[in-house]
């Protein structure tokens, strides 16, 4: 474990457990999986990735049934930085629970996949919206008025045509184990970023993230 991704011990401890909703610009599938590279045109990797916290807490803040949205542009591969991060989050969300995330989220804390993640962007804005989300397994989505939505499918099988179940496990995932994937379609935008795309990648996950060994 590097630096990067040790626990600060006098850090807050958190932890937040629940399902993911990510859809990105890569092919389905989504090769950053396996060679850490995108597969979009542009070899830019943007996304839009709906979070629901089933159960969670940051110190003694309560961050249960928190559901939020993140939305991400990075220029090159997520490796290479430089990127931009929206954060949408629900109106009923309180301040103290948003200052909890905002730490969370950029890595202040510790903890990955965040400790990693925080480091490859900036954070460009910060919205407040209703997050809803459409869980309905491989055809879930979200929508977010005023910002945008996502839905996704299955894939099917290319000589039939069937519904075709797909999913990577990846043994040393620091994001998630396990990713159902199917192909999605979003559209979002916010604080001068739009994305809008069509039949690309979408994965559904179980997270369960903290800052504690």
């Amino acid at each position: 474990m590097s630096v990067a991704e040790s626990p600060d011990q006098t850090a807050t401890a958190w932890r937040l457990t629940g399902r993911g909703y990510e859809f990105c610009n890569c092919q389905p599938g989504c090769t950053c999986n396996f060679s850490g590279f995108p597969t979009s045109p542009d070899g830019s990797c943007k996304a839009a990735v709906a979070n629901h916290i089933v159960e969670g807490h940051c110190g003694d803040v309560d961050l249960s049934g928190v559901t939020a949205l993140a939305i991400l542009d990075w220029p090159k591969a997520i490796h290479d930085g430089g990127g931009k991060a929206i954060f949408v989050v629900p109106e009923e969300v309180t301040d103290a629970q948003l200052e909890c995330l905002a730490q969370i989220y950029t890595g202040q804390l510790g903890g990955l996949p965040w400790s990693i993640l925080g480091t490859t962007y900036e954070v460009a804005g910060v919205v407040r919206a209703a997050v809803e989300i459409d869980d309905n397994g491989m055809k879930s989505g979200f929508r977010v008025p005023g910002v945008g939505q996502a839905s996704g499918t299955m894939l099917k099988n290319p000589v039939t045509g069937e519904e075709h179940g797909v999913a990577i496990v990846l043994d040393e995932g620091f994001i998630w184990k396990r990713g159902d994937c199917g192909q999605g379609s979003f559209e979002v935008e916010a604080e001068g970023i739009h994305f809008s795309f069509q039949d690309t990648n979408w994965i559904l996950y179980d997270f369960d993230w903290t800052n504690q060994e």
